[in-house]
């Protein structure tokens, strides 16, 4: 089963999630605003609306858009 290229880590212990694309690491993101400008500097202009896409980004423990401390 193919894996999506983006990945939200669950949230550390001290807040905010990491987030890699294709495995390389982006940052560590504390909104989704974060992870947006993450994915513009990777190249991808138009990341605001793949946040919900499966196919693209793959939320990874706790809910998705939640960025608070473990």
């Amino acid at each position: 089963m193919p894996t999506a290229p983006i990945v939200v880590y669950p949230p550390s212990r001290t807040g905010g999630r990491r987030v890699t694309a294709r495995g390389q690491i982006l940052g560590l993101a504390h909104s989704d605003a974060d992870v947006i400008e993450f994915l513009r500097r990777a190249g991808l202009p138009d990341a605001e609306g793949l946040l919900d896409d499966g196919a693209w980004v793959e939320w990874r423990g706790g809910r998705a858009h939640r960025y608070e401390a473990a």
